[in-house]
C-alpha cells in the first residue's frame, strides 16, 4: 500500500469513527466503499477489525441507554446467520464484492430514507439480526439493518445497542473468517496500523455526540453512502 493510498484511508477512518461515535452508525458506510475503490482485498476484514475497538468504546461511553432486550434478540439472529453470511461471500467472485458492497450500501440507503417510524418489536429485531449476519460476514457492512430499527429511538440508545450487536457480531465473525481461510492477517495489521487516526475520530465524537442533532448526522451518512456507492459500483 503507497503512502499516498494509506493517507487516504487514515482520514477516511478518522472521519468515519467521528461519524459514527457522534451518530451511532456509519462507519462502515463510509470506509467499505472507500477501501474497497482503494484495495477490494481488504475487504471484509479490513472493516470488521478496525470497527472493533471503536465499539468497544461507544457501548462503554453509552452503556446506561443500552436496549439489552433489543441487542440480545438482534445479537442471537445475527450469530445464527454468520455461517450464511460466510457462504454469501464465497459464493460472490473477487472482483465483483466491491459492486456487491455498493449495490447493498445503495439501497440500504434508500430504504432508510423513505421507511416510516415505527416502534420496533421481537420480529424487527430478529430481522435486523438476520440480515446484519448476511450482510456484515461477506462485505463488513452491517449497519443499515440496525439503524433502521432503532433510526426513530433516543440516539444514546441507538448508539450503545448498535455499538454493542455490532462488537459482538465482529468478533464473531472474524473468528469464523480466519477458521476457514477467508481472512488475511495483513488486513488486521492494516487496521491496527490506523488506530490512532481512529483514536483521533472517536475522541473527537466524545466532544459533540450530546449536542449533535442526531438526525441531520445520519442524513448525512446516508447521503454519503448513496454517493460512495454509487461511485463504488461505477468503479468495478
Amino acid at each position: 500500500m503507497s503512502g499516498g493510498t494509506l493517507a487516504v484511508l487514515a482520514l477516511t477512518v478518522a472521519a468515519a469513527a467521528f461519524v459514527q461515535g457522534a451518530s451511532g452508525l456509519g462507519f462502515a458506510l463510509i470506509v467499505a466503499p472507500v477501501a474497497g475503490l482503494l484495495d477490494p482485498g481488504l475487504l471484509p476484514v479490513f472493516v470488521l477489525t478496525a470497527m472493533i475497538p471503536l465499539n468497544l468504546y461507544v457501548a462503554w461511553r453509552e452503556r446506561h441507554s443500552l436496549d439489552l432486550r433489543g441487542a440480545g434478540w438482534i445479537t442471537a439472529a445475527r450469530l445464527t446467520a454468520t455461517p450464511a453470511g460466510l457462504a454469501l461471500l464465497w459464493a460472490i467472485p473477487a472482483g465483483s464484492l466491491g459492486a456487491v458492497v455498493g449495490a447493498a450500501t445503495v439501497l440500504a440507503a434508500v430504504v432508510s430514507l423513505v421507511v416510516p417510524s415505527f416502534v420496533p418489536g421481537r420480529g424487527a429485531y430478529l430481522g435486523a439480526g438476520v440480515v446484519t449476519g448476511l450482510t456484515e460476514t461477506a462485505t463488513g457492512v452491517g449497519g443499515p439493518p440496525l439503524a433502521l430499527v432503532y433510526q426513530h429511538r433516543p440516539p444514546g440508545e441507538l448508539r450503545a445497542t448498535v455499538a454493542a450487536c455490532f462488537l459482538v457480531g465482529e468478533v464473531a465473525s472474524l473468528a469464523l473468517l480466519f477458521v476457514t481461510g477467508r481472512g488475511r492477517p495483513a488486513d488486521m495489521g492494516w487496521a491496527l496500523l490506523l488506530l490512532p487516526a481512529l483514536a483521533a475520530g472517536a475522541w473527537l465524537s466524545r466532544l459533540v455526540h450530546q449536542r449533535l442533532d442526531a438526525r441531520r448526522m445520519r442524513a448525512f451518512v446516508l447521503v454519503f453512502a448513496l454517493v460512495s456507492g454509487v461511485a463504488l459500483m461505477a468503479g468495478t
